[in-house]
């Protein structure tokens, strides 16, 4: 007897900060599911009364599951394993959501989902956040740590409450969408979460960071050397998504600079996108967010290291960039005599 392969569930994380419209752009989404298919949700509600299950089609063609209690983003939750395994075994969705409590972390989902073992069975679509858009200028609100970890593990964000933003949050929306710009794909404005499910399918793409020691170390090492595993700082890193690429290096905090030559040697900069970094300088220590429209610096808190992140958008001559150049230039802004690898 011919065994037929399991196909693979197209899967969603629909996740957002508590009340950002989860579940109304949910309610959006099944309205719009193919008669004949089958779509399933697994919902997860960090208390022991689930609400969001009843708020949900009860219909034919749809399987809801609920799990209680804890968050189904931390690694280790055996039972978020058991309950998903079991509604794909017994139901065999065409589609399915998981919407992760408010207090999620779902990075942390996503890369449970995107181990080798669940690749049989999941198609994992681009991880959705939603936010509310019309909450964006309240500083206190966004600046929340598990706000910004849920966007910054988006790759499609849907704002929600479009209709009811200031000039305010549109003025952050424009910041968020430069600050994420290789990071996220897509923004969607939704007015009561009337987003098209043919917007959110769009396959994951994981984002693989390279970390190499400094390009003056590299130049050290023999030809056919392997990079040594970088564990400590300085190194250099690349990274490349959504059509752009990010260089960026990390140095000690106790490296300083000369304050004016680092800004000299930033404003000498071309063909970029965006220049983000902070560094220790004999002026204090400093931040920099420059965009093609503004070059602004200040006075900032001490970080746990120096750091900066240049990105470009990828053209046949990107990977011809003269990163050593630059790298060369930024050292030679250091005003301490440590040693390159201290």
């Amino acid at each position: 007897m011919k065994i037929l392969a399991q196909k693979t569930v197209k899967t969603h994380i629909i996740s957002g900060f508590l009340g950002a419209g989860k579940t109304t752009l949910l309610q959006h989404l099944l309205q719009q599911k193919p008669e004949g298919e089958i779509w399933a949700i697994l919902m997860n509600e960090f208390g022991q009364i689930g609400v969001d299950q009843q708020l949900l089609p009860q219909d034919s063609g749809y399987e809801v599951k609920e799990l209680l209690g804890g968050c189904l983003c931390c690694a280790g939750q055996l039972p978020m394993q058991i309950a998903l395994s079991r509604l794909i075994q017994e139901k065999q969705p065409d589609r399915l959501f998981i919407e992760p409590t408010g207090l999620g972390h779902p990075a942390q989902l996503l890369e449970q989902l995107t181990e080798p073992h669940w690749q049989s069975q999941i198609d994992m679509r681009a991880l959705v956040t939603v936010v509310d858009g019309s909450r964006l200028h309240d500083e206190a609100f966004i600046q929340q740590d598990l706000f910004q970890d849920q966007l910054k593990a988006g790759q499609i964000v849907v704002v929600s409450h479009a209709d009811s933003m200031n000039d305010a949050d549109q003025q952050k929306l424009h910041h968020f969408k430069t600050d994420y710009l290789t990071s996220i794909q897509t923004w969607l404005l939704a007015e009561q979460g009337n987003i098209e499910i043919s917007q959110l399918d769009v396959p994951h793409q994981g984002i693989q960071r390279k970390v190499v020691p400094l390009i003056q170390v590299q130049k050290q090492l023999p030809a056919d050397a392997e990079f040594p595993v970088i564990k400590q700082l300085p190194y250099h890193y690349v990274e490349t998504s959504n059509g752009y690429t990010v260089a960026g290096w990390k140095f000690s905090k106790r490296w300083k600079f000369d304050f004016y030559d680092l800004l000299d040697v930033l404003c000498e900069q071309k063909d970029w996108l965006r220049i983000k970094g902070i560094f220790n300088t004999n002026q204090g220590w400093m931040t920099f967010n420059f965009n093609p429209e503004d070059l602004n610096y200040k006075s900032g808190e001490e970080s746990l290291d120096n750091r900066i992140e240049i990105i470009i958008q990828n053209t046949a001559d990107s990977d011809h960039r003269d990163w050593e150049s630059f790298e060369t230039a930024l050292l030679n802004c250091r005003i301490d005599q440590a040693e390159i690898n201290q």
